[in-house]
């Protein structure tokens, strides 16, 4: 251990990290490289994050393989073969697991472990620890690395418990898989996971009853076994590509088109969206520069993609009940399916509109509407997260003179730059509210924070220093930055879990900063630059 540290019990870790998916795993491998002593606590039974817990049918990356990868790693960029263009859930599991036994990690992580508080000690200047198992333990440094869609959520629908048969939440899948062969199924929830396992489950069941209250835009994967010459041409320039991503707004290497769509005529409109549907996935969003700014080329882009579910779902009625209104395209997670639309067409497949029929109870043999009741053998919950904040307020956070996290955000969460809280000393949060996260490649924004967080330790390091924290100014100019980057978009028109709006009771904070990867990486590194700016840094003599 560096002698500026100060000495402790060898018992007794120097840094927490509460999560072992690819934030906490590559944490983990950066502080060792520190020398310091590092302790990973992990609720799942193996590594891997959101891709250890939702294993349900269809479930896979809407990120292009290639660029949903670590690039910290040259020799592993280079001898890790993916198998699609789009990975499934199995894989992106298989490289985790692959990462955690290339660089030895296990060993520094405790699984089916929680941490269910934190709370600072102001005289110590250590957080005490503790976890589900009854362990307790200080550390002078915690990290939140946990996700920010980990904590699933349940619709709040009376009767739910009293379900006789078999109930399923695609954020908690069964390891083992689920069968649904001969089955009479309904799912409830159209948001991404459900678009992805509805088109799977319906080959399955005798019957599938989709119960949609706010329909989704979805562009096709138009996903295709990894082509050798594609694998090829970013292995041979992966670290330019890499550049060049973190370039983009949000991380993702693809082609931009900075004009206005309403700059055009409607012949080379349509042909643009054309063209990017028939590339699949994300890039649609791509196909004009001011589709997250202009409300009127927005909705260029958003009757493109009604156009396409009507010609796709043969029923006219019901295609009318897919198409999404009322809010802009993107503004919602937008979806990336293979065959959503066309699932509708079987004839096991129905749709319930809860606008005009809502649900009143979940009842023994099914789910009661206003309108009809019905029979299942199987209800899945594809209703989300309590995203971003659900799973860091779970735990039991107590800073500086006994201040709790729950209350410092009760109006919202305030952060600095996504990466601290003022009032929490030495508590770091990866990816969290107030950083680009859920707008970018997670991978990039995973490995801008973990590489700003241990560069700050080891200045910690260097200038023999007790502890780091946001000061209230820095934090409350950031917040303000934050939203009036979202007011400069249509993301604050639309009711989203970016915004918390799924959850009853949750503040109404649009918790992603929307200034883009290029612009917070600079901030971040002038900051740091800059000693960093922002920060009250505590030497040894003032925490004794």
């Amino acid at each position: 251990m560096p002698d500026s540290l100060p000495p402790r019990h060898a018992a007794q870790p120097d840094v927490v990290i509460a999560g072992a998916g690819f934030a906490g795993m590559y944490l983990l491998h950066r502080l060792r490289a520190l020398g310091l002593r590092v302790r990973v606590f992990e609720a799942g039974h193996d590594v891997g994050g959101t891709w250890y817990w939702n294993r349900y049918p269809g479930a896979r990356c809407d990120v292009e393989s290639m660029q949903y990868s670590f690039s910290f790693d040259p020799e592993l960029q280079q001898s890790w073969n993916w198998s699609e263009r789009y990975a499934a859930q199995p894989e992106i599991l298989t490289y985790a697991q692959h990462i955690a036994e290339r660089l030895d990690l296990r060993r520094d992580i405790t699984f089916n472990t929680r941490v269910t508080a934190l709370h600072f000690d102001d005289a110590a200047q250590v957080w005490h620890v503790t976890t589900d198992t009854g362990e307790a333990l200080a550390a002078r440094f915690c990290v939140m690395s946990t996700g920010c869609l980990s904590t699933t959520k349940l619709p709040e629908i009376p009767g739910i418990q009293d379900f006789a048969g078999a109930t399923y939440h695609t954020g908690q899948w069964p390891h083992e898989g689920v069968d649904f062969t001969g089955q009479r199924v309904g799912v409830i929830g159209t948001g991404s996971s459900a678009i992805q396992a509805i088109p799977v489950i319906a080959q399955q069941a005798a019957h599938l009853t989709v119960f949609q209250r706010t329909p989704n835009f979805s562009v096709p994967a138009h996903n295709w076994p990894m082509r050798p010459e594609y694998e090829g041409a970013w292995k041979a320039e992966y670290p330019e590509r890499r550049a060049r991503a973190k370039q983009v707004r949000n991380g993702i290497l693809m082609s931009i088109n900075p004009e206005s769509a309403v700059a055009v005529d409607e012949a080379a409109r349509q042909k643009v969206y054309e063209e990017r549907w028939q590339m699949g996935g994300t890039q649609f969003m791509g196909a004009f520069g001011d589709l997250i700014l202009n409300r009127e080329s927005n909705e260029t882009a958003a009757e493109f993609v009604r156009g396409k579910i009507r010609s796709i779902v043969k029923d006219k009625a019901l295609a009318e009940l897919l198409c999404p209104q009322g809010y802009p395209i993107g503004t919602k997670r937008i979806c990336v399916d293979t065959g959503y639309y066309e699932t509708y067409n079987r004839g096991n497949v129905s749709l319930v509109d809860l606008r005009a029929a809502p649900i009143e109870a979940i009842t023994p043999q099914g789910v009661r509407t206003t309108a009809a009741e019905y029979a299942f053998d199987s209800l899945v919950f594809a209703t989300g997260f309590d995203a971003m904040t659900g799973t860091i307020l779970a735990v039991d956070i107590q800073g500086r003179g006994g201040q709790t996290l729950r209350a410092a955000w009760a109006e919202g969460p305030r952060t600095y730059l996504g990466l601290m809280v003022a009032g929490f000393p030495n508590l770091f949060t990866i990816t969290g509210p107030g950083s680009p996260s859920v707008l970018t490649n997670m991978l990039v924004s995973i490995e801008q924070h973990v590489d700003w967080i241990t560069t700050c330790l080891a200045t910690l390091q260097d200038r023999g220093a007790a502890s780091i924290e946001a000061t209230q100014a820095a934090q409350d100019d950031w917040a303000g930055q934050v939203a009036a980057a979202g007011n400069r978009t249509l993301y604050p028109n639309t009711a989203s879990w970016y915004a918390g709006a799924n959850v009853p009771g949750k503040p109404r904070v649009f918790m992603p900063y929307i200034g883009g990867v290029p612009a917070y990486h600079r901030i971040c590194a002038e900051v740091a630059a800059e000693g960093y700016r922002g920060f009250a840094i505590r030497a040894m003599a003032e925490a004794g």
